[in-house]
């Protein structure tokens, strides 16, 4: 299951993904393996229209393969989310908080971005029933 939230809060990026991860801990995740099975992932997307931690580190974490991505974790936070405009799990629930939400490196909302994507993969998320 997947869902979308918009937040406000007077945190720092880190100290929100802090808080983000103790309540996976609360409910009894463990990080062991990257891309494994979790009982709760909880992420942080993006930040206003914060390029964090610079648009050049950024752009390398956007360029790497998928091979590159399975190796390797960055050593830092990385807004927004490198490949938050190719997963329809992202911006199909995204869409339904903050439609108008402009990605500030690709300059498309997040219904833009949302359309983009293929209707099989749009049509694969689906709603609780």
């Amino acid at each position: 299951m997947n869902a979308a939230a918009r937040i406000t809060a007077d945190w720092s990026p880190e100290a929100t993904l802090s808080e983000l991860h103790a309540v996976e801990a609360e409910f009894g995740r463990e990080r062991v393996q990257r891309w494994g099975q979790r009982t709760l992932d909880l992420d942080l997307i993006a930040f206003d229209e914060l390029i964090h931690p610079d648009a050049e580190t950024y752009a390398r974490w956007r360029a790497i393969s998928l091979a590159e991505q399975m190796a390797g974790t960055p050593d830092r936070l990385i807004l927004p989310h490198p490949r938050m405009h190719e997963r329809a799990f992202v911006l199909v629930p995204l869409a339904e908080v903050a439609p108008d939400w402009r990605h500030p490196v690709l300059d498309k909302t997040v219904s833009e971005l949302c359309a983009a994507l293929s209707v099989r993969d749009r049509e694969a998320v689906r709603p609780l029933e």
